[in-house]
């Protein structure tokens, strides 16, 4: 099999060889200096720092963070979570280093080592307690916390990782006893030697299984004890949500990232509310390297057609950014007591709101899951800023305290929970059902939006009117607003409405939107530019006569954004009336640019434009989650042609698989040499009669698929195997009569019992010289097609490198052109393909998994090993 993505398969096969070496070779970087500063007496210097920092965040946190990326897209939940939050942490840290060189011997500032590595001592006048090294302090703990929870979740899968992770939670331990105590570091040094042998081992003991397809070094594959001690499984906790029927299987869940991060956030907080540290200077480098995680399980949680998760780690990422840069410039500039302008805002608001939004639409799920969002709405409650500066700090301390506590068991249950795939950890159990709270929306619903929505149309749709929403309400302000206010409304208006939005129109564009992101694009430029001329030139005192630019950039925006109104009328009314306010702010935008900016106004159009944001947030997320409308977001105002005459325009010929005739239309269309694009019980596919070698050829050419990658065949059912009568041993029998049909492809020895299965002309078109791939799908209509045809060759529709096909309409729409029919099914199944197993060493008590999808490699494993048992 060709690698993928053009990885070598012995390296993607096994990412945590790369997470490994990446934590040992940052464990050895900290180990020389601690090491260095032991034997010296002397802290490394300034520029020693700063390499030292930038190998960090290279080795440490990007080099590892692929590692956590390449883990998820091979369903491993654990070894995802650990290297994405490990790598934040070496990110943190380096970042931290480099801050510290930079400022060594900068005269106006007492940010030097000697404090940083103080050994206090009473009566010692030198002995001066370093705010940098308590808020260090305060970012090394949540992680001791999470890293020795790691170390606990892994001993469950194998018995290298519990040492890796357990060293590092013991490194961690006295790095941060160091900060405040030298000989610390010492200890933390010998430690981090224990981190570096374990992730040679480890990593060699992995490059070694993925090299071989075998462990050969000990330690993987057997645990220190097994996940099911923990407890028994819940039945009333399992959940029943909508969006799970369909998950993305092919990606590990990222839930237990999102939680690992907002576990991280909120302590650092809770430590500078309790007033710890006076300045978030160093706190705000490792909660944004947090967020950065945290951002990454929302883009997980969109690649699994998650529109629930992929809302709600977006909004808390957005929330701690927000946060975390409106208190440094607090604490760098006015002081935490002198935030005066803290009382003028009104963006803490929205958050509220989308925080009782989150609470609302969690209700059918776990109970874990709505104590969360309850937790979150508690703390957003406690950032209003009209409460009175001395009760804010204590308020929001306790509640970020509170939600530390949560975050981290659920970081705990959600580990636990899938590595077991059983409920084994409490989460408690659904508060109302889905069926009942679909019931709520009944009288919402209109006949016309009955029909099913776009596959994946809405995803990123709820985290757009979000973060829209919350740039707008956060720019309110009063006619006269001061400076102090101006500095704090930067970061509220700047991170959500261009630097998160730049990510929601980076998800537009992968999700295939008509428009793509042309809206969240340019919205990402209308607020970078609000800010820069309304708060940032206020500040730089860009006079009226100056600022012609931005008068010309404003009827810019004015005859852009017209045209972007008549693309939301193709959408729906809740996105048409949200461009057009945005063109009466943008009209009032253009009379600041001119000096008489008419203030009421744009506070009025900035406030229901934030209205309109909440209600398309909500909207967006109950119709995903339910997929189906059931909160009404209006029709659209420009209208394509119905559906009838949709398909008489189509590229190529369709028909609706519900009916006899279109089945007979294609298996004609089929036997006459052409390619059609067919359902299966996970994704689409292109499908080839094996009696037309030409038309199995054709697929490469349509798709651009290498040469090199063979074409698999589908049958109708394992009987249809039975009578070619191939000449395989009873342990692949028996595994084949266990997985077929379902959604896993076997590949097995290729022969000429091919031709009495009716491959006939196209056998050397299939498969290999040695081996052919074998798919019995789940699937009505495609096992009587099979039926009709005899063997067809398919692979997935969609070109090569790209996401695969959910929907006839995106086969339609992609390859309709180069192909002879299309058989419409609606929504697929799955979003993903088959899990191929390779079985040509089955004899021997072997399978190999060469690509893990709809159903996880773990549970193939389970399954042979059971058939394997029963024979002997």
């Amino acid at each position: 099999m060709a690698s993928v993505n053009g990885f070598p398969a012995s390296f993607y096969s096994e990412p945590g060889v790369l997470g490994f070496l990446a934590n040992g070779i940052s464990a050895l970087l900290v180990l020389l200096q601690n090491f260095h500063g032991a034997r010296t007496g002397i802290p490394a210097a300034g520029t020693a720092n700063i390499l030292a920092g930038v190998h960090l965040i290279l080795i440490g946190g990007v080099c590892q963070m692929i590692a956590g990326l390449l883990s998820f897209r091979k369903y491993d939940h654990l070894s995802g979570t650990s290297f994405i939050g490990y790598a934040a942490l070496w990110g943190s840290y380096g970042a931290t280093r480099i801050f510290l060189g930079a400022n060594q011997h900068n005269p106006n500032t007492n940010i030097t080592l000697e404090n940083l590595y103080l050994n206090f001592t009473p009566g010692n006048e030198t002995s001066i307690p370093s705010y940098l090294s308590e808020s260090a302090i305060a970012g090394l703990v949540p992680y001791i916390l999470l890293s020795f929870m790691l170390a606990f979740c892994s001993a469950t899968v194998n018995y290298i990782m519990p040492f890796v992770f357990g060293s590092i939670t013991l490194t961690l331990v006295f790095e941060a006893v160091g900060l405040v105590a030298g000989w610390a570091l010492v200890v933390s040094a010998v430690l981090e030697l224990l981190i570096l042998l374990f992730a040679i081992y480890g990593s060699a003991a992995l490059l070694i299984k993925g090299v071989s397809q075998r462990y050969v070094l000990k330690g993987f594959g057997n645990p220190l004890f097994n996940v099911l001690l923990l407890g028994t499984t819940n039945s009333g906790s399992s959940q029943s949500l909508g969006q799970e029927k369909k998950k993305n299987t092919k990606y590990a869940e990222p839930m237990a990232l999102g939680f690992f991060c907002d576990a991280v956030s909120p302590f650092i907080f809770a430590f500078y509310a309790f007033g710890y540290f006076p300045s978030m200077t160093i706190g705000a480098i490792w909660v944004s390297i947090n967020s950065v995680g945290q951002l990454l399980s929302s883009y997980y949680a969109y690649l699994r057609q998650d529109s629930y998760h992929l809302t709600k780690f977006g909004l808390h990422c957005t929330f701690w950014l927000v946060k975390t840069w409106e208190e440094y410039v607090i604490s760098m500039l006015t002081g935490r007591e002198g935030a005066v302008g803290k009382q003028a805002m009104v963006g803490d608001w929205f958050f509220l709101a989308a925080a009782l939004v989150l609470c609302f639409v969690s209700l059918n799920m776990d109970m874990l899951e709505l104590v969360h969002n309850g937790f979150f709405f508690l703390m957003t409650i406690s950032t209003i800023s009209q409460i009175p500066l001395d009760g804010y700090y204590i308020f929001f301390g306790i509640t970020c305290s509170l939600f530390t506590a949560i975050s981290m068991y659920g970081t705990f249950a959600r580990l636990i929970n899938t590595i077991a795939e059983k409920s084994l950890i409490p989460v408690g159990p659904q508060l109302v059902s889905t069926d009942r709270l679909k019931s709520g929306f009944d009288h919402l619903r209109k006949s016309q939006q009955d029909k099913p929505q776009e596959n994946g149309s809405q995803l990123p749709d709820a985290l757009f009117y979000l973060t829209n929403g919350v740039a707008a309400l956060s720019a309110i302000h009063s006619s006269l607003p001061h400076q102090s206010f101006l500095d704090l409304t930067v970061p509220w208006v700047l991170i959500p409405g261009a630097i998160i939005q730049a990510y929601v129109s980076r998800l537009q564009v992968q999700g295939g939107r008509r428009f793509g992101c042309i809206i969240p694009s340019f919205y990402v430029a209308i607020w970078a530019t609000w800010t820069w001329f309304r708060f940032a030139g206020y500040r730089l005192q860009i006079s009226i006569e100056s600022a012609t630019g931005f008068t010309v950039g404003a009827v810019s925006f004015l005859v852009i954004n017209a045209f972007l109104m008549i693309v939301a009328a193709y959408g729906n009314l809740v996105l048409l009336s949200s461009t057009v306010i945005m063109e009466v702010m943008l009209v009032c935008f253009l009379l600041s640019t001119l000096g008489r900016l008419p203030y009421q106004l744009e506070v009025a159009m900035l406030s229901i434009f934030a209205i309109i944001c909440l209600y398309g947030t909500l909207s967006s997320l109950v119709n995903c989650i339910f997929s189906k409308n059931l909160m009404p977001v209006g029709p659209a105002l420009i209208k394509n042609n119905n559906e009838k005459e949709a398909a008489v325009k189509a590229p190529c010929p369709v028909a609706t698989s519900q009916g006899t005739s279109g089945l007979l239309q294609i298996a004609k269309l089929l036997e006459h040499n052409g390619v059609c694009g067919i359902p299966t019980d996970t994704v689409y596919a292109l499908a080839a009669s094996c009696k037309n070698p030409t038309a199995v050829e054709k697929i490469y050419n349509i798709k651009d698929r290498p040469l090199e990658k063979p074409i698999c065949i589908c049958i109708s059912s394992v009987e249809q195997l039975v009578a070619a009568k191939p000449p395989f041993s009873p342990l692949l029998w028996e595994f084949m009569r266990r997985v077929y049909p379902g959604g896993i492809s076997c590949i097995v020895p290729k022969s000429d019992w091919l031709f009495k299965l009716g491959v006939g002309p196209a056998f050397d078109c299939v498969g290999t010289k040695e081996s052919i791939m074998i798919r019995v799908p789940d699937h009505t209509v495609t096992a009587h097609l099979c039926s009709i045809t005899g063997p067809l060759a398919i692979t997935s529709a969609n070109p090569s490198g790209e996401p695969d096909s959910t929907h006839h309409d995106m086969v339609i729409n992609r390859l309709g052109y180069k192909i002879q029919g299309v058989l419409c099914d609606g929504e697929s199944n799955e979003v993903v393909p088959s899990t191929v197993v390779n079985c040509l060493k089955i004899d021997e008590g072997t399978i190999s998994i060469l690509r893990e999808g709809c159903v996880p490699a773990v549970k193939v494993k389970q399954i042979f090993e059971r058939v394997k048992n029963s024979m002997l």
